[in-house]
């Protein structure tokens, strides 16, 4: 009997083919043969065949497709028929694993050198179309996938021995279909190059490469690979070379010597103590574990120094692995070439372990089991570098205790560490201290202690990334009599390509490196990379990936944890990722050439509208009573986050605050003022509570002068007051009352009731700021009569607040009382918590101050309350002062010093000039 599995599931003996079942019965029959000989649970196959849509009674329908399946297996027609017995906890297919086609494709193609064409061709002619064709599910196409992999393999392995063998006119019909369904498999369109030359069509052999550069750069925005166009050249420049390669020498006879394949320990290495102790703490934890086998997973972006780390560790720790270190690049993101298939790398490691050929089996399982056999009764220390997939790692893993593994990948490979207990040790960027150490110990310390500046300069527009630093160093040293400040100004040059980092060399450019991490991305995230050039940071949500992209939330969500995977992205924070200036630098080249202005300047606008609709909602649920100044609908495809409550609006606006600071920055840039003006706007509440004041100064004079330039008189006004009360603030009163009047005059021109009860507040308080209380009443006095002539409320009740204050100021405390009373009812009564809170602070000030001490401190109690929920630092700094003083008035000095410490705190915490006056209170 056979099981078939390459094509639609099949069984089939030698009177013909049986009945296999309905679908979900053959993918319990597919899975089971897939592993056949080794114990496959229950769990396992319910995932495999339901995924996450198992039916509350899988389990016992499993079991009944189980006993339909050994019915099947025990049909008279059968013969020899393998059995299903349950075993070691799981179910078994008991049959020769030639007895499934997938096993016997396998063996053929991963068979010894001898008569490989005849294996491989018998290996291919087992397909009858695609794998599992009639099994559906997640699981199943992870297996098609895999396989359909392995299938272009073999083809590739077979054209190339009939290439080297002179045969290239039988690979060109293979090929061509092979590059018809993989248009973008760059190894099987060089192949077919190399095919299409040697056969005379050479023509033929260009157009394939006009064809896949195109579509690369169309499909992927990337060029092609090195090693395809070297093909292309050396058909251009008749320089292609078809003769077979030579034959790799015979082993040396088995001998005692240990292997000892580590590559040379990297030349002043440099810090990753923390990555280093983590590596030392895996080898003792598994010290503990007598049956577990050690493996370490160092990930981390391309050019972070992953492989220099593990070889370093690996020399370190060498003398505990008594019987030698294997050690391979399994090429899984290399600029050029294929990566190194697990039948390359056992058979490698089986002649590094001294293993004569005549032991070696053909098939690939049986010399997997050969390789764990031997890694058994030894202790070795095996390196696999550059690991693209779980795939490629799993079947080279040792089976038992003794021996460990280090492995380095770009990605993270969650499967490794579900599975088999890998420990994720991370890499990143080098810390600056660290960075100028690799510099310094590369140029010379003389060299770069002579020009610190520059060395800084470098280390900042390299972000820090090893491969960067180590490229600058090497001109650097081959430059020696150039200052290093010549080789900073060329790094000022990022901003428009990495062509200062640029070599000939793959390995070591970094626009290859990079390249070869975006090129493994599936089109859609590599997409998405692509516009990240477009907005490059310094951060980027779901959400603003959904709106770069204009894509539901939860395709965006995908892309961005792909690239995060890949290590295209880090999320520093839960939910809020960013990638180095390098790799953002290289997502704008890829955006400027492959994109057009029009849709580079669409993203921006989504993205952007994410920004500022989600700032606006913001906004007003931190001040619902402030004046709403309306904005337009977002763009299609723009996504706002949702905004429920102030701890929630603080929470978005203290984490966004560096991607709304930058958004202004790239909106005036690229011309958008009309979005430039209301997200300063929306910002400016924030920044105000939070007491930011020089971030507050940059963000509204950017909106002043977009606000200039689109020749809105209204929206200078708004800025000018903002600006006025920042002035105040930092105590800039000149500047401040030249913003107020401005502001003042133009509401007034225009009859803004609302404008001018704002501005005349603002005065009042820079009146008071600025010693002038009687200019400040006056002010507050012309506030009130203006709100209550246009009946606004909200300013009605803030001005009365701010008669009462400025009444207090100049010692008129009963008046003071009086006026905030009012202004406390009618905030109370249209529900505005900020001035509700002003105006307990002021009752409580002037209570104190007319000896009733005691009345003022639950005055304070409850703006102090208040205050805390609205989150206005500076404001509860101010309140704490007043409730120590009022304590202290009572002779309860622990709790007023209580109360000077926290407002001490938080005005030392924003570096305000208060914090003098409130520390000699202490």
């Amino acid at each position: 009997m056979e099981v078939r599995l390459l094509g639609p599931v099949e069984l089939w003996t030698d009177a013909g083919p049986l009945d296999a079942g309905p679908p979900r019965q053959r993918a319990v029959l597919a899975a089971l043969a897939l592993d056949a000989g080794r114990p496959v649970l229950a769990d396992v196959l319910i995932d495999r065949v339901w995924g996450e849509a198992a039916p509350p009674r899988a389990r016992q329908a499993l079991h009944s497709y189980i006993t339909r399946i050994r019915r099947a297996l025990a049909d008279p027609d059968a013969g020899t028929a393998p059995r299903l017995p349950f075993r070691s906890g799981g179910y078994v297919l008991e049959c020769d694993r030639d007895r499934v086609d997938v096993h016997r494709f396998r063996a053929l193609a991963g068979g010894p050198p001898e008569r490989r064409a005849d294996r491989l061709r018998q290996a291919l002619d087992l397909w009858r179309g695609t794998p599992l064709a009639d099994v559906a599910g997640p699981w199943a196409a992870r297996v098609r996938e895999g396989l359909h992999r392995e299938h272009v393999d073999a083809v590739l392995a077979w054209a190339e021995t009939e290439l080297h063998a002179g045969n290239a006119a039988v690979t060109v019909p293979a090929l061509s279909d092979l590059a018809d369904q993989h248009p973008l498999c760059e190894p099987v369109t060089a192949l077919l190059m190399r095919a299409l030359h040697a056969v005379g069509r050479g023509a033929d052999a260009l157009h394939r490469y006009a064809a896949i550069a195109q579509r690369l750069a169309e499909e992927l925005g990337a060029d092609p690979a090195p090693q395809l166009q070297a093909v292309h050249r050396a058909i251009l420049r008749g320089e292609m070379d078809h003769r077979p390669a030579p034959e790799p020498p015979a082993p040396a006879a088995a001998s005692a010597a240990v292997p000892a394949l580590l590559p040379p320990d990297a030349y002043g290495f440099i810090g990753r103590r923390a990555q280093l102790d983590h590596l030392d703490a895996v080898l003792t934890r598994a010290a503990d574990q007598p049956t577990a086998t050690a493996v370490a997973l160092v990930t981390g972006p391309a050019g972070v120094g992953k492989t220099a780390l593990a070889v370093h560790w690996a020399h370190r720790v060498r003398d505990r692995f008594p019987d030698g270190q294997l050690a391979i690049d399994l090429r899984g993101f290399a600029p050029g070439g294929p990566a190194v298939t697990p039948a390359e790398a056992v058979r490698r490691f089986l002649d590094a372990l001294n293993v004569p050929r005549r032991r070696v089996p053909a098939a690939l399982d049986a010399q997997l089991d050969l390789y764990r056999t031997e890694l058994a009764r030894r202790r070795v220390l095996v390196l696999l570098d550059n690991a693209r997939d779980e795939a490629q790692v799993r079947p080279l893993l040792p089976g038992g205790p003794g021996s460990a593994v280090v492995l380095t990948s770009r990605h993270r490979l969650p499967g490794l560490v579900a599975a088999h207990g890998a420990e994720p040790v991370i890499v990143d960027l080098l810390s600056a201290p660290e960075s100028r150490d690799l510099l310094t110990r590369r140029v010379g310390a003389n060299r770069a202690g002579a020009e610190p500046g520059a060395v800084d300069r470098i280390v900042r527009r390299c972000a820090r990334l090893p491969l960067a630093l180590s490229i600058v160093a090497a001109r650097a040293a081959h430059l020696p009599d150039f200052p290093l400040s010549v080789f900073a100004d060329e790094l000022d040059g990022l901003d428009a390509g990495l062509d200062p980092l640029s070599g000939e060399d793959a390995v070591t450019d970094v626009r290859a490196v990079f390249s070869s991490s975006y090129r493994a991305l599936d089109p859609e995230a590599a997409g998405l990379f692509r516009l990240l050039g477009v907005w490059p940071g310094p951060e980027l949500t779901v959400a603003a990936a959904a709106s770069l992209t204009a894509l539901p939330r939860d395709r965006a969500r995908r892309l961005v944890a792909t690239l995060a995977q890949a290590h295209l992205l880090t999320e520093h924070a839960a939910g809020r990722y960013a990638m180095h200036d390098l790799l953002a630098a290289y997502a704008t080249e890829l955006a400027r050439r492959h994109l057009s202005a029009e849709e580079r300047q669409a993203a921006r606008c989504r993205v952007l509208d994410h920004y500022l609709h989600t700032a606006y909602a913001a906004a007003a649920v931190l001040n619902p009573h402030r004046e709403q100044v309306p904005i337009g609908p977002p763009e299609p495809g723009s996504v706002a986050e949702e905004i429920t409550g102030i701890d929630a609006a603080f929470a978005w606006f203290t984490a966004a605050y560096p991607a709304l600071a930058a958004a202004v920055g790239r909106a005036a840039a690229a011309g958008l003022d009309g979005r430039v003006v209301p997200l300063a706007r929306a910002v400016e509440i924030f920044l105000h509570r939070r007491g930011r004041w020089p971030e507050q100064l940059d963000v509204q004079r950017a909106g002043l002068g977009a606000a200039q330039r689109l020749g809105d008189l209204g929206a200078q006004s708004r800025a000018h007051m903002a600006l006025g009360l920042v002035h105040t603030a930092l105590g800039d009163y000149d500047e401040a009352t030249d913003d107020y009047e401005r502001a003042v005059a133009f509401f007034a021109r225009s009859g803004d009731g609302m404008g001018q009860v704002n501005a005349h507040r603002g005065m009042s308080w820079l009146c008071e700021r600025a010693g002038r209380p009687a200019d400040a009443l006056n002010h507050a006095l012309r506030a009130v009569e203006v709100a209550q002539a246009y009946e606004f409320d909200d300013g009605q009740a803030e001005a009365l607040n701010q008669v009462g204050w400025c009444a207090a100021m100049m010692g008129d405390h009963e008046r003071a009382v009086a006026y905030c009373e009012r202004a406390l009812e009618l905030n109370q009564r249209i529900g505005n918590v900020s001035g509700e809170s002003n105006a307990w602070d002021s009752i409580g000030y002037a209570f104190h101050h007319l000896g009733r001490h005691a009345e003022a401190v639950p005055r304070f109690e409850r703006a102090l309350a208040l205050t805390r929920r609205l989150g206005a630092r500076l404001d509860e700094a101010e309140v704490l002062d007043h409730l120590g003083d009022a304590y202290a008035a009572l002779n309860r000095s622990t709790e007023a010093r209580a109360a000077w410490r926290q407002a001490l705190a938080i005005l030392d915490e924003w570096a305000d000039p208060d914090a003098a006056r409130v520390r000699a209170k202490l």
